[in-house]
């Protein structure tokens, strides 16, 4: 009879235990899954902070990365555009600073500078508020740092070293090459390409009309012995165009210089012009807007209406490249 009993009393603490096993087990297991995961900040080494000149007064500021770029995409690039686009801007603007870091800068204890025509553009926060909407300024900015944040540690690679990524506002519909531009040797990743869609953007298309008076007094600042006879068919004469059909050399009277200088001299956009003489007037018709080498910003925000993501807009205007972390 004892034995029975004992055996009831070991049945029904066994009962008893089973559920509470697999209870504090089940528990244990969906404690562990409510946790969430700690965001790992990204270890960018030697690059976790730059020296950034300010060239209006001289000073360099140490600045954060990703601190930086959120200001350099926020002055490059309409915080209107497609996210993809933004993204590759990003990732272009991160690959830039990088390069140069690695390549060394020209500036005397900086690693860059905030001007878009020696560097890349650069904007704080605060200013770039004061140009925004009150309305949208918040989001904007959160859009800016997205774009940052989910491309953090990418960069542009070609044989596994940082490229030089070039951009620019507007290509005209096609690139050009770096050598067309600035002479020296080219780079492999710096091709000719196409884009559609950029003719629907303000960017794409401008003039620049001046009178015959007006165009020599411009020219002679930079040529002092030119003199042109309006009265020859050949007065003004493009020579030669360059395989993205901007204008390599120009003949204007007893001169000849390149697209690149013409585009200087008269302020053109672009160095893809037409010119055109109407009584006392010369026109100059242009395509696109910048020097054309790299990725057009209006090209990545076409390609991302139509779907592609920021690695594919980056292949596209870079040749043989690879997105990598540093």
């Amino acid at each position: 009879m004892k034995k029975l009993i004992l055996l009831i009393l070991i049945f029904v603490l066994i009962c008893f235990a089973i559920p509470i096993i697999f209870t504090k087990k089940y528990n244990s297991q969906e404690v562990i899954a409510e946790v969430p995961e700690q965001k790992q900040e990204y270890d960018y080494k030697q690059y976790s902070t730059i020296k950034l000149l300010h060239q209006e007064t001289g000073e360099i500021e140490e600045i954060g990365l990703d601190e930086y770029l959120y200001g350099v995409v926020s002055a490059e690039m309409p915080a209107s555009f497609e996210m993809e686009a933004l993204k590759a801007q990003a990732t272009v603007a991160r690959t830039y600073t990088i390069y140069k870091i690695v390549n060394g800068s020209k500036h005397e204890g900086a690693d860059i500078c905030d001007l878009a025509s020696c560097c890349q553009a650069w904007i704080s926060k605060e200013k770039r508020f004061e140009s925004w909407n009150e309305n949208e300024r918040e989001t904007n900015w959160q859009k800016i740092v997205s774009a940052v944040e989910e491309t953090k540690g990418k960069i542009i690679t070609y044989e596994g070293e940082p490229i030089n990524a070039f951009f620019h506002s507007n290509s005209g519909g096609t690139t050009e090459t770096a050598t067309n531009v600035w002479g020296g040797t080219n780079y492999p990743y710096l091709q000719v390409v196409t884009t559609s869609g950029e003719d629907a953007y303000t960017q794409y298309s401008s003039e620049v009309t001046l009178t015959k008076d007006e165009l020599i007094q411009k020219l002679k600042e930079y040529h002092s012995d030119i003199e042109i006879n309006f009265e020859d068919e050949d007065a003004i004469k493009i020579l030669e165009n360059t395989e993205s059909g901007r204008v390599k050399s120009i003949k204007f009277g007893n001169i000849e210089i390149s697209g690149v200088e013409a585009r200087t001299i008269f302020g053109l956009k672009s160095a893809m012009f037409s010119v055109v003489i109407e009584g006392d007037n010369i026109s100059f018709k242009v395509l696109g807007y910048g020097h054309g080498v790299g990725m057009s910003q209006t090209g990545a925000d076409s390609m991302a209406k139509l779907g592609n993501n920021y690695e594919e807009i980056i292949k596209h205007y870079y040749i043989g490249v690879e997105i990598k972390d540093v």
